[in-house]
């Protein structure tokens, strides 16, 4: 996981940065398009934002510990943990693309079908799997 780390993980977290700001600007522009926008809202979104990075944060400071932990007291190497982490990103990074896809659709931009398809099957399984 090292050289995943070393080569692969700036730009990640670049690209994840990106897309929380898309995600926030295109929630934006869909709540006024709406005439939903309102100051609750859009704080709302951004603590929303915030708990996602707290969330990787511990996502990959926890494995971190245990890898410590692991080479430091046993002599094991506990590499494999910082997997937790990059899950999390990987997941938080379909969430926001989701989410923009939502935004654009919600505001009439034509986005092509297998795209929408997606949403909608994604749509039905979050859906049954909160029952």
């Amino acid at each position: 996981m090292k050289w995943f780390n070393e080569y692969y993980g700036a730009y990640l977290f670049g690209i994840y940065l990106l897309l929380n700001v898309l995600d926030w600007l295109t929630g934006w522009y869909k709540a006024r398009v709406k005439k939903e926008a309102n100051s609750k809202s859009g704080m709302k979104g951004i603590v929303k934002k915030v708990g996602y990075w707290v969330i990787l944060l511990i996502a990959f400071l926890i494995p971190y510990m245990f890898q410590r932990l692991g080479k430091d007291l046993l002599g094991v190497d506990l590499g494999y943990l910082s997997a937790l982490g990059w899950f999390t990103l990987a997941n938080l990074l379909i969430n926001e693309i989701r989410s923009i896809l939502e935004n654009l659709v919600a505001c009439g931009y034509r986005v092509p079908e297998i795209l929408k398809r997606g949403l909608e099957i994604t749509e039905k399984v979050i859906n049954e799997t909160e029952k």
